[in-house]
């Protein structure tokens, strides 16, 4: 059965409205700070919409800092406050409420601290807090600090100022508790920094003490910290020095309406950053490469019609041209490539150079031939829309030159080429379709003996494992289909 989403969880079990259910979208997308400052899963419940004598589990999270006391997914479920009278005290009296109790599901005692969730001037959900009971060893230092942070939170949570309104959803780099925590106080003088934290700060040159002194202290760019104290919202920035980059997360701790300290969330990214890095200059060389293929492929066709004006034969002048166009649709897609990033290739970007390049070379100026494109077309692979950008130069030189005969000196044709594209269910269908004289009544394409038509089928069916079709009606219509991805599985 699907899980279903938290909206629709609300939708089906609670009366809340849509900007109740916001603001618990912005609280589940940020609470995973809490389970991991508290060492516990957090639970968040709301009344069923029968009756306030049952709550609806709405969410849950794990720690990633201990180990979680919910094997199993209890949201969706609906519990009596019998089972949970934390949860329907916090409820009632909008306080928060602690205690332990056993939970039937479970089969054992739970430490439970049920915190009320407002949201403006109401109570619209209880977090609850849960952890299996500790033995009487004393909390670590970072322990104690933890708790003492996630108490703080969840003070904003009962006060309605935590969520934040303007928060975005975690990326999936933001720096996470077991990265680095640092607290501040109300003059956002360091009173807490993890090991972690103590690490990042040595990579960005900190050497000294850094107790109770200020990141400007310590010759760290503080315009986050700031913002955060200022705008009473998150702020994240980064920060480098020498060759490092650290992440700061800088989340206000807010009372009455003004900010009596922070917590700042620090990683080292230095090692992300260098990959960042390493993949931009391998994409900068890759684009240099295909630029270089491109400059030298544009070399071979100026030397190639070089060659064409020193023959005498009309028939090997041809040859040469048609051999140039080739030459240059391929360097048109390595100008592509050079341009764009990745292996894909939006093959529209290339189909107009390609005609244009066509109707400049075969197509007088008295002509009166019009070119078009009809549809759209995918981004491609290279290994797929270099030869399909072979097929295309060919298809429409063959609709000029065979659809569109010269007949007499003084008269000139005229008429349409289209470009047909489309593509659905891993096909990709390219249509030329030209409303010139058509083709024989006898034309075979396997007994075709021009070139161009050969290569045309060796493209498209011996690399592309393809297929051809060709209408004669009124003109000619060549239709192309290429697969551009795997068939699905048969089910």
């Amino acid at each position: 059965m699907r899980t279903l989403a938290l909206d629709d969880l609300c939708e089906k079990f609670t009366r809340l409205n849509a900007d109740a259910v916001d603001h618990l979208q912005h609280l589940v997308a940020s609470w995973g700070l809490i389970a991991d400052l508290s060492f516990s899963d957090l639970l968040l419940f709301a009344p069923a919409k029968d009756e306030q004598s049952r709550f609806v589990v709405l969410g849950l999270a794990r720690p990633t800092t201990a180990q979680t006391v919910y094997a199993d997914d209890p949201v969706g479920n609906v519990e009596e406050d019998v089972t949970r009278p934390y949860v329907a005290r916090a409820w009632r009296s909008g306080e928060i409420c602690a205690g332990d109790t056993l939970i039937p599901r479970l089969g054992e005692r739970v430490v439970v601290k049920a915190i009320p969730v407002r949201y403006r001037d109401a109570i619209v959900a209880v977090m609850t807090i849960e952890s299996l009971p500790t033995t009487g060893r004393r909390p670590s230092l970072l322990e104690r600090n933890y708790v003492e942070t996630a108490e703080q939170i969840t003070k904003m949570i009962t006060a309605g100022t935590f969520p934040f309104s303007t928060e975005a959803l975690e990326a999936q780099e933001a720096p996470r508790v077991g990265d680095g925590i640092i607290r501040l106080d109300g003059k956002a003088r360091i009173t807490y920094a993890s090991p972690n934290a103590v690490s990042a700060l040595r990579r960005l040159g900190v050497k000294e003490s850094i107790e109770s002194k200020t990141l400007a202290d310590l010759g760290i760019e503080d315009t986050a910290l700031r913002t955060a104290f200022t705008m009473l919202a998150p702020v994240s920035e980064e920060v480098e020095s020498d060759d490092s980059s650290v992440a700061f997360s800088v989340i206000p701790i807010v009372e009455s309406g003004s900010a009596v300290g922070a917590v700042i969330l620090a990683r080292d990214v230095t090692d992300i950053r260098s990959r960042d890095k390493l993949l931009l200059t391998k994409d900068a060389t890759i684009r240099e490469i295909h630029h270089r293929v491109k400059n030298n492929l544009q070399t071979i066709a100026s030397l190639l019609r070089l060659q064409g004006r020193r023959l005498a034969s009309p028939e090997a002048k041809r040859a040469i041209e048609e051999s140039v166009r080739r030459i240059r649709a391929i360097a048109l897609v390595h100008e592509v490539l050079s341009r764009e990033a990745g292996e894909q290739i939006p093959f529209k970007a290339i189909v107009r150079p390609l005609l244009a390049m066509v109707e400049e070379a075969l197509v007088s100026s008295e002509a009166n031939i019009a070119f078009t494109i009809e549809g759209d077309a995918p981004d491609l692979p290279v290994e797929i829309a270099t030869p399909l950008a072979i097929v295309l130069t060919e298809l429409v030189q063959n609709a000029v030159l065979h659809g569109f005969p010269r007949e007499e000196e003084g008269h000139e044709p005229s008429g349409e080429v289209q470009v047909r594209m489309a593509q659905g269910d891993g096909i990709f269908t390219l249509e030329v379709i030209d409303d010139g004289i058509g083709l024989p009544a006898d034309f075979s394409p396997a007994e075709d003996a021009r070139l161009g038509m050969q290569i045309v089928q060796t493209l498209v069916e011996g690399e592309l494992g393809g297929e051809i079709e060709i209408e004669a009606d009124k003109g000619t219509c060549v239709r192309v289909r290429v697969p551009t991805a795997e068939p699905l599985a048969s089910e």
